[in-house]
């Protein structure tokens, strides 16, 4: 797993190569280093990951703001909401 920040998120989470729930629990780790409001990046290759990011956001409170595909990868936008 690989985080960085950009100036259009505060985290990307490379989840390429990972198979579900995998996906999920780097996404719900890599979100504690988010702040309220700020957004992760998600970048996967399972498709299974597409109905597990919506239902995770469902579940957490968070938004999926976006999921496309791009070739081979599935990319989600999440904006952490304030507990």
């Amino acid at each position: 797993m690989s985080t960085s920040s950009s100036d259009d998120f505060d985290v990307i989470l490379d989840a390429r190569g990972l198979i579900c729930p995998m996906p999920v629990l780097k996404a719900k780790k890599a979100l504690r280093d988010v702040p309220a409001g700020g957004m992760l990046k998600v970048m996967a290759t399972d498709p299974g990951s597409v109905a597990d990011m919506k239902a995770f956001c469902e579940m957490t409170g968070n938004r999926l703001r976006s999921s496309e595909k791009s070739d081979d990868v599935f990319i989600y936008h999440i904006e952490k909401v304030a507990p």
